[in-house]
């Protein structure tokens, strides 16, 4: 009878850390490419990356008044005590703990610039969309409200 092993990892250079965390995108990543194909397929337009409102939100629908926030977990710190994918790397935490506050106190200072703004705003989560990507989308069809034109 075969005995698995685990492995512990062994923790990365910092060249190749550095290589991973260079490979990470602000814009365009996966879990936000699925909600603008489903919306965009359900008949709604918006603006990606407004860089004239703070924080240049992901997809901004400047009529409605409504903004929609792609949030990876492990970036904005998702608090669900659910979520896998939340988290602070055990390794180097001087320079982790401060970074993640810091991601958190800006993603605050530009939710409240925004709803100061008059913008309503909703926050799509990375698990949410890797556990039920169409269950995740309906619920931002919902906050949108129906689309100015029917979907074909």
């Amino acid at each position: 009878m075969a005995r698995s092993i685990l492995l512990k990892p062994r923790p990365l250079s910092p060249e190749a850390r550095s290589r991973i965390m260079r490979a990470i995108r602000a814009k365009d990543t996966k879990p936000e490419i699925t909600v603008r194909k489903y919306l965009f397929t359900e008949g709604y337009r918006y603006r990606l990356h407004s860089k004239s409102l703070p924080g240049k939100p992901d997809l901004v629908f400047l009529r409605r008044k409504k903004i929609i926030l792609v949030h990876g977990c492990f970036w904005h710190q998702h608090a669900d005590s659910t979520c896998p994918i939340s988290g602070v790397p055990a390794s180097n935490t001087t320079y982790w703990k401060p970074k993640m506050r810091r991601n958190l106190a800006r993603d605050r200072e530009n939710l409240r610039a925004l709803q100061k703004l008059g913008f309503e705003v909703f926050v799509v989560w990375e698990c949410e969309l890797r556990a039920n990507a169409e269950k995740a989308c309906r619920k931002v069809k919902r906050f949108l409200g129906p689309a100015r034109w029917a979907a074909r």
